[in-house]
């Protein structure tokens, strides 16, 4: 293989940049969905007039750091396999 084959053109360029952006999208989305269901959990905890939803607040606040984890392991693991496939 020549050097220039190795060479990414501008279309190349633009689509892994793209789909980088897409990545951050996607890692962006657990994060808000991690900030409201942690809120709507410590909401529903500290109400006084939502004591029958308590079970529902315990299960919202631990959820919401596992959807941060997942996102922040798919956004590590996406970025990884982007450099390793275009060599960047």
């Amino acid at each position: 293989m020549s050097s220039q084959e190795h060479l990414l053109t501008t279309r190349d360029w633009l689509a892994i940049e793209r789909t980088k952006l897409a990545n951050e999208r996607t890692f962006l989305a657990y994060f808000r969905t991690f900030i409201v269901f942690l809120a709507s959990g410590i909401t529903i905890l500290k109400l006084e007039f939502l004591t029958e939803l308590k079970s529902l607040g315990f299960a919202l606040v631990i959820l919401a750091p596992l959807l941060l984890i997942i996102g922040l392991i798919r956004l590590l693991k996406v970025k990884r396999k982007i450099k390793k496939h275009y060599k960047i």
